[in-house]
């Protein structure tokens, strides 16, 4: 049986957010923007994926789960996009759509405007590494971490963020915690379609 110092440090290893083999989205809550994007699971088991796709769509899922970044600061996550949306001005209203993001929450509750996020996305015309404020809102910031088309269609690429150095450089916030983990994948202000899919997003330490 283990100590409860060693449940302790078990439990630290590790935060799960988006281990989709149990099977059910019922701890995710949607949000629309325009119409919905179709998220479905998809395999069996451990294989098991949240696969999304959008026509001229955009919501989000997302799931409140506290983090504690001290202990946990680096968000992992694996995706594979079908495709991506190409020349467009990312910047820009008109054309604030990705295939794929991830972003990361701290809300400020009652004081929403105190709400801070990151969106970690696959770009299609900003290059890898490149960030800047959503065109919708200075509450989120937008990092490229993949950019342009999948050099091979179908394959999964993994990601790790230092969430708790992100938000320090990128809003001088140095945070303990955060509230919320996102997904979207969105079509609505330029239309079109796109594919994606998700697995295996979980916090970890550094």
């Amino acid at each position: 049986m283990l100590s409860l110092t060693a449940l302790a440090a078990t439990a630290a290893e590790r935060v799960d957010v988006g281990v989709f083999a149990p099977g059910s989205l019922t701890e995710w809550e949607s949000r629309s923007f325009e119409g919905k994007t179709d998220y479905r699971l998809s395999g069996d088991g451990e294989s098991r994926v949240l696969e999304a796709a959008c026509d001229g769509t955009a919501s989000a899922i997302a799931r409140r789960v506290p983090v504690d970044l001290k202990a946990t600061p680096v968000l992992h996550w694996q995706w594979r996009v079908d495709g991506v949306h190409e020349g467009l001005d990312e910047r820009s209203k008109a054309g604030d759509d990705f295939a794929a993001r991830v972003y990361v929450i701290r809300d400020g509750g009652l004081l929403k405007w105190r709400t801070r996020a990151i969106n970690y996305v696959w770009a299609g015309s900003s290059e890898a590494g490149q960030h800047w404020p959503n065109p919708f809102t200075d509450q989120a910031m937008m990092v490229a971490v993949q950019a342009g088309p999948p050099d091979d269609t179908g394959a999964w690429v993994s990601e790790s963020r230092n969430v708790r150095a992100d938000f320090e450089r990128f809003y001088d916030l140095d945070l303990d915690t955060v509230d919320a983990v996102a997904i979207m994948t969105d079509c609505d202000n330029a239309g079109g379609q796109a594919a994606a899919a998700y697995r295996n997003l979980y916090f970890a330490p550094e």
